[in-house]
């Protein structure tokens, strides 16, 4: 059973997911190797909920782990920064407990091969912001035992999370290679000026997007009829985007340095207070969208 959880890395995802836990009745610590780290993510937690900031448990320390009954790993996405935890972690974590990893994308079973229980180990992939998003991929390892995915699946729906597990070790799991098979295509016929970004944006947030939301892909075949697909597959698969590289709009603003939001300017602009109002209402919106679809499931959801 899990009682006590530790996040290693207290950045965006590392300090949201220590508020879902600890606002769910863990014991939760939230771990950095840098005090200041943890002094900024204690006040983001507070600014949202200044009750469970106090509860949260802050460290730097080896004892972040000793006792712990899982670790959520969320250090930077780099394959030799995570190796050199893990290296760390095996020295300090009792050998009966669960280590997760929040990546989005590394190998799951290369990552699982740099601690000293592979078979306790796999993915827990959440979605940003994890406030709001119910999805949490959990993904196994070649090795990981069915108990450890079964155990990590009921915690995920303690905590009102949507969990689906992926069962092979692919890059990108299954969440962000359906994203970037979208994306491949939307960015190619942006640039061979087929439609506009905005427009490419509305046919995902009015017609795709609002489907998707209450359907999956595979549901949407049955309901539209298996036939009707296959005859549109017939002539349309063979003329979509099926390049190998980073898509062309993609690496046009990267090597400008235009990142999104981060910087202020992207695929759109986000100076002078865009940026806070295209983040305050993609946030409205998921809890409209939420509580619509789920809100009554339980009474503990992202709105409260």
């Amino acid at each position: 059973m899990i009682e006590k959880i530790t996040i290693a890395g207290a950045g965006t995802m590392g300090h949201s997911m220590a508020l879902i836990f600890a606002r769910y009745g863990y014991q939760v610590t939230l771990w950095n190797h840098r005090a200041p780290k943890l002094t900024a993510a204690k006040a983001a937690i507070a600014e949202t909920n200044p009750e469970i900031a106090e509860k949260i448990c802050y460290a730097a320390s080896d004892d972040a782990f000793r006792d712990c009954d899982l670790v959520v790993e969320s250090v930077s996405e780099d394959m030799e920064i995570k190796k050199g935890f893990y290296q760390y972690l095996t020295t300090v974590i009792s050998p009966e407990a669960i280590i997760a990893t929040n990546t989005s994308g590394l190998s799951i079973n290369t990552l699982s091969g740099f601690v000293d229980h592979p078979d306790r180990f796999l993915g827990m992939h959440w979605f940003n912001p994890p406030t709001l998003v119910p999805l949490i991929e959990i993904i196994r390892a070649d090795v990981t035992r069915q108990d450890v995915v079964d155990t990590i699946y009921d915690l995920a729906l303690a905590i009102d999370k949507k969990p689906a597990i992926v069962n092979q070790d692919v890059y990108g799991f299954a969440a962000n290679r359906l994203q970037m098979a979208v994306l491949r295509e939307a960015c190619a016929l942006v640039k061979r000026g087929v439609i506009s970004a905005e427009g490419i944006d509305a046919v995902m947030k009015y017609a795709l997007g609002f489907r998707w939301a209450c359907l999956g892909p595979l549901e949407t075949i049955d309901l539209g009829g298996i036939d009707i697909f296959q005859h549109l597959a017939e002539y349309l698969v063979p003329d979509l985007e099926d390049s190998h590289e980073v898509p062309a709009l993609i690496q046009e603003h990267y090597d400008r340095g235009e990142y999104g939001l981060k910087t202020g300017r992207g695929i759109y602009d986000y100076s002078d207070g865009k940026g806070q109002e295209a983040v305050r209402c993609r946030d409205q919106k998921m809890i409209a969208i939420y509580n619509a679809l789920y809100g009554n499931e339980k009474e503990a959801g992202p709105a409260q």
